[in-house]
C-alpha cells in the first residue's frame, strides 16, 4: 500500500507574487504550508516581468539624466551604451532578490515542491514534472496561485527574433535600430519610452483609439504629449494583419490594414497576458473556470470548489497586479483562518506605470464618475509650479483630483487621484490613502507636504479643491 501523502494546512499551486505571500502569510499565522512551483519562487513579476522591466527603464532613466547632465554645470563624454551590462545588472539584481525570497521561505519553514502542480480529488496535489515530479501532497485548503503568460496575436508568431514577447524581450543583450511596439497599454508604454530613450526608433501600434486607455483621458493625454515631442510614433485604431520578415532574417516589414508597410527589426508584442490554468485541474476536480481561462472567486477569494481558493493574476475580474495578488493573498489566509477580513476592493486598488514620464493612480477617472451618473468636482495641478519639479528638471505633468460634489456645491468624498509626472510611482501612497479611507478634501487638504517636495502638488490640489488653494484656483 502506497503511503499517506504528506499533509499540509495550506498547499499553494504556484510560486509568483501571490503564491509566495499565500504560503508565507499562512506559516507567519503558525500554519504549516506547502509551495509548489515549476520555474523558480518569485514567478513572473521577479523573474520576467515586473523587476527586470524597471531595471531596464532605470538604465534609460540614468541615459536621460547623463544626456542632460550639462544643464547642472557637468560636462561628460559622449556616452554610450552597453546593454549587456544592463542585462547582467538585471540578472545580478533579479538573483539577489530570488536568493532572498528562497532564503525567506526556508526561514519560514515553507516546504517547497519543484515542478508543476495539478490539482486532484480531495485536496491532493500532484507534482507533475521537475525535481519533485510524482509527490503528492494533500492540503486542509488548497490555494491556485499559478499565474499567466503573454497573450499572442494569431498573425504575429513569436518567433524569438522579430517577432518577441516581454519574456523574451527581457532576455535581449542589445538593442535594435527599431522596433514596432503592439499595444499602447501600461506594459507597451514602459517598452516603447525606454526604447525611445536609449536610441530606438520606436512605433507603437494600438488597436484602440488611444494609449493607456485605462487611465484617466487627461493623464493619457500628457503621456501621448510626450511621446510625440521625442519622436515615438503612435499609431491607434490600428488593425495588425501580419508580418513579412526580410531575405535575410534581420528585419521584418509589419502590416497594418490602411497603412503603409512599417518596416522594423524587431516586433515586441504586449497585449496582455493570459491566465495559466491549462492542466491546473485533474479530470472530475469542478473548479470553475470561465471561458477565458479565469478562475472566477467570491470577494473572500473562495472558488466553487470547497476549501480551493484563488489569488493573482488567474482571478476573473483581478487587475493582474503583482501588489493585487498580495493582497489577495492575505484575504485568502486570513479567510481559511476564520479571522476578520476586508476583501479586495478592485475600484480601489493602486495602479502604477513606469514609462516617461511616469503615471500613478487609484480611485475612479472622471469619465468612470460620469458613467456612473456622480456629479464630481475635479482640480489639477501641473508639476510647473512645483519647485522640486524644477530643481530636478522635471516639469512635466500634473496631478488631477476627482472628489464628489455636495449638495451645497463643494467637494467632498474623494473619488480619483490621478497623477503623471516626476516620480509618481513613489507619491502615490497619500491619494491612494484618501480614495480608500474616503476621506474628504478638508480632511486630507489638512496634511502638510514637506517643502520643497513633489508631494506639495497632491497636497496643493487637494487645498484647490476646498476653494481656497495657495497656488491653484
Amino acid at each position: 500500500m502506497a503511503d499517506a501523502p504528506a499533509t499540509f494546512d495550506v498547499v499553494v499551486i504556484g510560486g509568483g507574487p501571490g503564491g509566495y505571500a499565500a504560503a508565507l502569510y499562512a506559516a507567519s499565522a503558525g500554519l504549516s504550508a506547502a509551495l509548489i512551483e515549476r520555474d523558480k519562487v518569485g514567478g513572473t513579476c521577479l523573474h520576467r516581468g515586473c523587476v527586470p522591466a524597471k531595471e531596464f527603464l532605470e538604465t534609460a532613466a540614468v541615459w536621460r539624466a547623463v544626456e542632460g547632465s550639462e544643464e547642472f554645470g557637468i560636462t561628460t563624454g559622449a556616452a554610450t551604451l552597453d546593454f549587456s551590462v544592463s542585462q547582467a545588472r538585471k540578472v545580478s539584481v533579479v538573483d539577489t532578490l530570488f536568493k532572498g525570497l528562497s532564503g525567506l521561505l526556508k526561514n519560514r519553514t515553507v516546504t517547497v515542491f519543484s515542478g508543476t502542480g495539478r490539482l486532484g480529488a480531495d485536496n491532493t496535489v500532484e507534482v507533475l514534472d521537475g525535481e519533485d515530479a510524482g509527490t503528492i501532497v494533500r492540503g486542509a485548503s488548497v490555494i491556485l496561485a499559478s499565474g499567466s503568460v503573454p497573450r499572442s496575436l494569431p498573425n504575429l508568431e513569436v518567433d524569438g527574433t522579430l517577432v518577441l514577447t516581454s519574456d523574451e524581450f527581457l532576455l535581449l543583450d542589445h538593442l535594435p535600430a527599431s522596433a514596432a511596439v503592439v499595444g499602447g497599454g501600461a506594459i507597451g508604454c514602459e517598452f516603447a519610452s525606454m526604447l525611445s530613450d536609449l536610441g530606438v526608433e520606436v512605433t507603437i501600434v494600438e488597436g484602440l483609439a488611444s494609449i493607456l486607455a485605462g487611465c484617466d483621458a487627461d493623464v493619457a493625454s500628457v503621456v501621448a504629449r510626450s511621446f510625440k515631442k521625442r519622436k515615438i510614433n503612435v499609431i491607434t485604431s490600428a488593425v495588425v494583419t501580419g508580418h513579412n520578415p526580410s531575405a535575410d532574417g534581420k528585419s521584418t516589414s509589419l502590416h497594418i490594414e490602411g497603412k503603409d508597410p512599417l518596416d522594423v527589426e524587431m516586433i515586441v508584442v504586449s497585449v496582455g497576458r493570459r491566465p495559466r490554468t491549462e492542466g491546473l485541474l485533474a479530470d472530475g476536480v469542478d473548479v470553475g473556470i470561465d471561458e477565458r481561462g479565469f478562475i472566477p472567486t467570491d470577494q473572500y477569494q473562495r472558488t466553487s470548489l470547497k476549501d480551493v481558493y484563488a489569488v493573482g493574476d488567474v482571478v476573473a475580474n483581478s487587475p493582474q497586479l503583482a501588489h493585487v495578488g498580495f493582497a489577495e493573498a492575505i484575504v485568502a489566509i486570513k479567510t481559511i483562518l476564520g479571522e476578520q477580513v476586508l476583501p479586495v476592493d478592485y475600484s480601489g486598488v493602486p495602479w502604477a506605470i513606469y514609462c516617461h514620464p511616469e503615471v500613478a493612480f487609484a480611485g475612479l477617472t472622471e469619465a468612470q464618475a460620469a458613467e456612473r451618473g456622480i456629479d464630481v468636482i475635479v482640480k489639477k495641478d501641473p508639476f510647473g509650479g512645483n519647485s522640486r519639479a524644477r530643481i530636478i528638471g522635471e516639469t512635466e505633468g500634473m496631478v488631477k483630483v476627482i472628489a464628489e460634489k455636495r449638495a451645497d456645491g463643494s467637494a467632498g468624498r474623494i473619488l480619483g487621484v490621478h497623477m503623471v509626472g516626476p516620480w509618481v510611482t513613489e507619491q502615490l501612497g497619500g491619494g491612494y490613502l484618501a480614495v480608500n479611507w474616503e476621506a474628504t478634501a478638508e480632511e486630507v487638504a489638512q496634511f502638510i507636504q514637506p517643502h520643497p517636495s513633489l508631494s506639495e502638488t497632491f497636497g496643493e490640489t487637494m487645498l484647490a479643491l476646498t476653494g481656497r488653494g495657495l497656488h491653484v484656483g
